[in-house]
């Protein structure tokens, strides 16, 4: 990490420089700086490195379905688990082979390409078709693209409709006892800053600044819908992210400030947060009960209040964004919140030392990345990366 970036976090001047960085550092940034407040740059630098992806079984993730196919409807839920392709390739397959326009398909979110993923997606599928899915899919039945199960239900799948995913990852190349430490390091994390990893920002890592271009009209943008949607995700993502390096600075992100919009953990509910009920909150919130949020600015997007809105509306304004430009793009993103923290729930190691190998599994409510969490405790080369291959899109946000 450039140790101008870190002269700017620790002595906190010039804060609104963090704009100026570019959406592939910010992330590394984010769970950099976090690190910092819990230990020494010295600590820091000496986190092993470990290798990610070096094959496709290195990176297995399972989505964690909100609520099971009904049985009945004019939608069919197709699951199907898909190595070394992106889930637009495996959507056209399914589509295909059911003689669907893909462009129908519903999905909970997208998978990375570099990895074994399971997923569900929906296509509308007229009871007057009968029964006839199972045979047609059939011939999808081994790598890239194995059909799992189709079942119908009454509606559309929409990113969002999922409660989280399963991950298991095997990290390589970890020297002497770099597994064993690593292992040991995981366990203990109960959660981690909420950041957006890189692969948000495109496989270029420039789609927050394009987006920032559109917006601004020194661009023309994008004419398909979907691609507006994918580049003013990744601008909200790297404001997102910029609030919450903030908020890691100060020592507020795990905790709750005054005017902030808290979310319930338990229900998804949110409020805000008094000065009278502070100290309440306070305590609410280092039980695990509530968690900070913060901003995927949109028109729709409800505000903080007080210092937790001054914030906002800073990271906005240095942006050279305004809440009228939020409402000329309002259909490519309404807004919402995102929490601040990303719990890790389920965890487990298997540490083979004498391989230079460490497998952790856990499970991550939905719009959290693994890398983020990986991120904590390693320096994380993707062998895909290096390689020069390109990423999936990001999974869709569903928070």
């Amino acid at each position: 990490m450039p140790r101008a970036i870190w002269s700017l976090s620790l002595h906190g001047r010039h804060r609104h420089l963090f704009l100026a960085f570019s959406s592939k550092l910010l992330p590394e940034f984010m769970n950099d700086l976090s690190n910092h407040t819990k230990c020494p740059t010295k600590e820091i630098d000496a986190k092993p490195r470990a290798v990610l992806r070096t094959q496709p079984d290195d990176f297995i993730v399972e989505e964690i379905p909100a609520y099971e196919a009904s049985g009945e409807g004019e939608h069919l839920f197709v699951t199907f688990r898909k190595t070394g392709i992106t889930t637009i390739q495996a959507v056209e397959q399914v589509a295909a082979a059911l003689d669907i326009d893909p462009r129908m398909a519903g999905r909970a979110g997208l998978k990375d390409r570099h990895a074994i993923a399971t997923q569900t997606v929906s296509l509308p599928f007229p009871i007057a078709r009968g029964e006839e899915a199972e045979s047609l899919l059939a011939g999808l039945a081994s790598e890239p693209l194995e059909v799992l199960a189709c079942k119908r239900h009454l509606n559309k799948l929409k990113p969002g409709h999922l409660k989280g995913n399963r991950f298991r990852i095997t990290l390589r190349g970890l020297h002497g006892e770099a597994a064993d430490t690593l292992a040991a390091a995981f366990q203990t994390l109960a959660h981690v800053p909420n950041g957006f990893g890189a692969q948000r920002f495109g496989a270029r890592g420039d789609n927050a600044e394009r987006a920032l271009s559109w917006v601004r009209g020194e661009w023309r943008g994008p004419r398909q819908r979907g691609k507006q949607k994918l580049l003013f995700s990744a601008l909200q993502s790297k404001l997102f992210n910029e609030v919450l390096a903030r908020r890691v600075a100060e020592g507020t992100h795990a905790n709750v400030i005054e005017g902030d919009l808290v979310k319930k953990l338990e229900s998804g509910g949110m409020f805000l947060v008094s000065a009278q009920d502070l100290a309440n909150t306070r305590q609410r919130a280092q039980s695990g009960e509530l968690c900070a949020t913060g901003p995927m600015f949109g028109a729709k997007m409800r505000w903080p209040e007080g210092p937790a809105q001054q914030l906002e509306e800073e990271i906005l304004a240095a942006a050279a964004l305004s809440r009228d430009d939020l409402k000329r793009f309002k259909a490519a993103g309404a807004g919402t919140r995102r929490p601040f923290l990303l719990p890790i729930a389920q965890r487990s190691t298997e540490s083979r030392p004498a391989e230079g190998v460490l497998v952790v599994s856990f499970v991550l409510p939905k719009g959290g990345y693994a890398t983020t969490v990986l991120s904590e405790i390693c320096h994380l080369e993707d062998a895909k990366k290096a390689e020069g291959q390109d990423h999936a899109p990001p999974p869709s946000s569903g928070n």
